[in-house]
């Protein structure tokens, strides 16, 4: 059976990805070793939900296409945690939909969409 999913996103810098992601109030770890001159690899974790970020030099962050849905308690509340961040980046506003969810996107720097998304109340 499946325990755990951690999409992995590219990034073309690991260690400014990890600061990035860590401004945003996730715990960010460099996975150990690399090529002796930049991270290969990196996790982050905000509460159970982990992202891995994989380094990928030649990324164009308009051409790419990775994306990940995050379903949360509030998302008008980390909308508020991660406007007052100022980490960078591209964040949406939230809004309900016909679905029943309060949703808002944002993307990061390198390209990678992160959908966010609370049940209405």
């Amino acid at each position: 059976m499946f325990q755990r999913v951690s999409p992995i996103f590219p990034v073309r810098d690991v260690a400014a990805a990890l600061e990035h992601y860590r401004c945003l109030g996730f715990e960010a770890v460099a996975y150990p070793g690399g090529d002796g001159e930049a991270l290969i690899y990196g996790f982050v974790r905000y509460g159970p939900v982990e992202l891995h970020l994989a380094r990928f030099a030649e990324l164009d962050p308009t051409q790419s296409a990775s994306a990940c849905y995050l379903y949360v308690d509030d998302a008008d509340a980390l909308h508020a945690r991660w406007a007052s961040a100022g980490a960078g980046g591209r964040l949406g506003q939230p809004a309900d939909t016909e679905y029943g969810l309060r949703e808002f996107a944002y993307l990061d720097p390198d390209g990678n969409l992160l959908r966010i998304g609370s049940p209405l109340s």
